[in-house]
């Protein structure tokens, strides 16, 4: 078998999988909304401001910041564990890639998006 015949096997069944847990869910749930669920909480006040608070943006930032450097350290595993046999090379393209990112964290953390005053 053929590697990219491998990966299309597996691509199509998870494609399968998914549909069939659609289609079993939009048959199997129930969809009638009773009085109970049209409340508005379990005490039965009614909400006193508007249900939906927007976030500051700056949970937004940093959960952005968490993703780049959760993939930092996804990046980092593996270059680690092959550090012998990438030799100079691979260790001045790692090198390249943390100052990158170096770089970006001192910005974020000129410009005052780390800031909670």
């Amino acid at each position: 078998m053929n590697s990219y015949q491998g990966v299309f096997l597996y691509l199509a069944i998870s494609f399968i999988i998914a549909l069939i847990i659609w289609f079993l869910n939009s048959r199997v749930a129930p969809s009638r909304l009773d009085s109970q669920k049209a409340t508005a909480y379990e005490c039965g006040f009614d909400p006193f401001g508007e249900s939906r608070s927007p976030f500051e943006i700056r949970f937004y930032l940093v959960a952005i910041l968490f993703l780049v450097f959760d993939i930092e350290v996804a990046f980092l595993f593996p270059w680690a564990l092959t550090f012998l046999e990438l030799g100079l090379h691979g260790f001045f393209v790692m090198l390249v890639f943390l100052i990158i990112l170096g770089i970006g964290f001192v910005y974020e953390f000129m410009k005052g998006a780390l800031d909670w005053n």
